[in-house]
């Protein structure tokens, strides 16, 4: 199997050919030649409108439902979505039933993209069902390919737990997600506590909520040692926390969502329930701050928080709506809107390997795990060009700039077939 790319801007700030237009053969998986012009047969050639290439880029927080809840979305659109969208590389949460809280539940998840442009990595569960109290027998799913350790948007409320999982997992290098909002300061909360919380009589959620537990984590962090992150940072003073905290040279990593970046609480018109989203969103100075620790690599990472969730769910009154919204699709596009070109990709492809994801270069010899786009190309967004099978998207209505072609990764492509 071969492919050709013909034509295309490469895009890799730390490399000697960043911004070189340069064609690319691909065979068997590998890239065997990287050339000005190359002239010969491919399987597939792809030649399109103002073509880019990157490296494969990375989400760190993933949800589809299988298994237990296919009918939001299963795995094999998912990933077809995701490859679609320009991620080779995806973790994938413990938000389905059962729960991944076992070696087989990890293994099978594994074994689901063994064929598929986009990898999956496997976030499993902190504790035994979830419960909060039993660690669960995370060196076993290590060993099955396991990434890291979290209770999907479940607070660590016992700082017992967080102490002996921390210790227990430095013995392997394993890495704690853990989720920081207070459970008892949100109770209940819908939305930002603000001046638009009481406009709308929305029952709010304080900024503190975060910081009193990202604040709680750190210093466990500091007595333990071993690896954490905090996978949606959403205030200004959760990024100074972390800020310091990398300071003190802690094992600390950091993802923010893209709605986190693109939205405030001020954008929650018309109580749209596509904007309900957990952890709320916050104030704009929240958001620029969220902004700067992502270009400072005080973030280490943006994610789509990609959440299918059924239509039922959200037809319904503000206060009773499921939070979350998908967001793979629209990623690039949002991204483009708020960084330079260079940056979006950075961030798009830095720090695989904290999550033990190989991480390529576009160079003769090296496997082919590449994301195929057009910077340039703006439109405006909606439901059309949703793949997900659930429509619950916070972007419908945002102007894009930026349209991903498709990505190559694990000897397989997958093309947009929006725009190819």
């Amino acid at each position: 199997m071969s492919i050709l790319i013909k034509s295309a801007t490469l895009v890799d700030s730390k490399s000697n050919l960043n911004f070189k237009k340069k064609d690319i053969l691909i065979k068997d998986g590998v890239i065997v030649d990287i050339a000005d012009t190359i002239d010969t047969n491919a399987n597939q050639i792809f030649d399109f409108e103002n073509l880019h290439v990157s490296k494969g880029w990375m989400d760190t927080s993933v949800s589809f439902g299988e298994p237990g809840y296919e009918e939001r979305e299963n795995i094999s659109n998912g990933l077809l979505t995701a490859a679609s969208s320009g991620f080779t590389s995806i973790l994938l949460n413990p938000d389905c039933y059962p729960l991944v809280d076992t070696h087989s539940s990890v293994e099978s998840l594994k074994k689901k993209s063994l064929n598929t442009t986009t990898k999956i990595y496997p976030i499993a569960n902190l504790t035994s069902n979830s419960n909060g109290k039993d660690l669960a027998s995370l060196y076993d799913m290590k060993l099955a390919g396991a990434v890291a350790y979290g209770d999907y948007k479940k607070s660590i409320i016992d700082s017992s737990i967080l102490k002996i999982a921390l210790e227990y997992t430095k013995t392997f290098g394993g890495r704690v997600v853990s989720f920081c909002q207070d459970e008892f300061l949100s109770q209940n909360g819908v939305i930002n506590e603000s001046i638009v919380s009481t406009e709308k009589g929305l029952k709010g959620i304080p900024h503190i909520s975060e910081s009193i537990n990202i604040y709680r984590d750190i210093e466990v962090l500091s007595y333990t040692g071993g690896r954490i992150h905090i996978p949606y940072v959403n205030t200004k003073k959760g990024v100074e926390l972390i800020r310091e905290a990398k300071k003190r040279d802690l094992d600390i990593t950091a993802s923010v969502s893209l709605a986190h970046i693109v939205f405030s609480d001020k954008d929650i018109d018309n109580y749209n329930t596509n904007l309900k989203i957990i952890p709320p969103l916050r104030s704009e100075t929240d958001s620029n701050s969220l902004k700067e620790g992502l270009i400072d690599g005080t973030i280490n990472y943006l994610t789509s928080m990609h959440e299918p969730l059924n239509i039922d769910t959200k037809k319904v009154v503000f206060d009773h709506a499921t939070p979350g919204s998908i967001g793979l699709e629209s990623v690039f596009g949002l991204m483009c809107n708020n960084f330079t070109l260079e940056k979006t990709i950075d961030i798009l492809t830095r720090n695989k390997s904290i999550f033990e994801v190989k991480d390529q270069d576009i160079k003769v010899g090296s496997h082919a795990d590449l994301t195929l786009f057009n910077p340039d190309k703006s439109y405006d967004f909606s439901i059309d060009h949703i793949l997900s099978t659930s429509k619950n998207c916070a972007f419908i209505g945002s102007k894009l700039k930026g349209v991903v072609y498709g990505s190559i990764n694990n000897r397989n492509s997958t093309l947009n077939k929006l725009w190819t």
